[in-house]
């Protein structure tokens, strides 16, 4: 595997140590992501990745690049966190939807969920244009929630496989296994995938980047979302369009349920303001909804949209609203506040 890094013999490698570890850090949180689908666990587990690798750096003897070096720490640290069998999900993939008649907001605890990431911390810059929507695809959150159902180590194999692009017997050595077993839980890793049904929240094609009618559609749902208007963002939504909000195991289908929930329940979002973020891959918002206390708007959730082909109609297929703004919009580098004209608050 030609990566570019150097080896302990190349004259980079005088480089200072932590300046060459950290330029692997956004690769290394992506894949740690992927195996975790918790951005805050994949922080911790690239930053447990190099304390192991500063420790054990006077043990690596150059036979590798540092970049194979640490992904395989990175794997080790991953899979030790992934001994306790913890699977995270999305809403449908736990409960059936549920009509709005008998819409209830029950949270389940944060380890429960797939978590949202932004592409920055995840995605390092890539001149590739094929290379870059691959990264993108392998973030987004149908994606993410199908490689949750997969044991650790096919997962594993599957991310450097197919995502990164490693050859077998790089992954046999990483994993100290034979390319006949890297052959062999990659078969049935993809067999897994392929059982999935296609129907709860399948995966929406973005374009990358998006096409004018992919912003002429964001554009036209900023403007139906912030202005309320449930005539405007019916015409936006696929028919069987879904709606979840996690930390709550609720999630909606169909344009009727949806927008039912939003004049009822979720009546309080009406007249927020969105502020566009990148998200697992996807298009977002930051969504800051109407504080009658300040006169401004507060921190409610990052939205993340999927949104389906032109050819298929040029719909939003999902609505994800991620509302645990106390570590999400800090993550994404966002204030908890903003005034009365949009801005960010004193």
């Amino acid at each position: 595997m030609n990566d570019g890094t150097a080896t302990a013999q190349d004259p980079a490698a005088t480089e200072p140590l932590d300046a060459r570890l950290e330029r692997h850090r956004v690769e290394l949180t992506g894949y740690c992501y992927r195996m975790l689908g918790s951005s805050f666990e994949a922080e911790d587990a690239v930053q447990d990745t190099m304390v192991r690798a500063w420790r054990s750096f006077d043990r690596f003897e150059g036979r590798s690049s540092l970049r194979s070096w640490l992904y395989r720490i990175a794997t080790n640290v991953c899979l030790d966190m992934l001994n306790a069998g913890n699977k995270r999900a999305r809403p449908m993939d736990l409960t059936e939807s549920t009509p709005l008649a008998r819409a209830a907001l029950a949270p389940r605890p944060d380890h429960t969920w797939l978590e949202p990431v932004p592409d920055a911390r995840v995605l390092p810059a890539v001149s590739d244009p094929a290379e870059a929507a691959v990264a993108k695809e392998s973030v987004r959150l149908a994606f993410m929630a199908a490689l949750q159902q997969l044991p650790p180590k096919q997962r594993a194999v599957l991310i450097l496989r197919e995502v990164l692009a490693w050859r077998a017997s790089e992954v046999a050595e990483l994993l100290g296994t034979s390319v006949a077993s890297v052959n062999s839980a990659l078969q049935r890793a993809r067999a897994t995938l392929a059982e999935r049904p296609a129907g709860e929240g399948a995966e929406a094609a973005v374009s990358d980047p998006m096409d004018e009618e992919q912003r002429k559609l964001l554009e036209r749902y900023v403007a139906a979302f912030e202005g309320y208007d449930m005539t405007a963002l019916t015409a936006l939504l696929a028919e069987d369009a879904i709606m979840t909000m996690p930390p709550f195991d609720l999630w909606l289908r169909g344009p009727e349920d949806i927008t039912g929930f939003m004049t009822t329940l979720g009546a309080a979002c009406a007249h927020s303001r969105l502020v566009p973020v990148e998200v697992n891959g996807l298009p977002g918002f930051a969504q800051y909804k109407p504080d009658p206390e300040t006169g401004g708007f507060t921190a409610w959730a990052v939205q993340a949209l999927e949104i389906s082909p032109e050819e298929s109609g040029g719909r939003i297929t999902g609505f994800h609203c991620f509302l645990d703004t106390e570590r999400w919009f800090p993550l994404f580098g966002l204030p908890l506040q903003l005034d009365g004209e949009g801005e960010e608050a004193e």
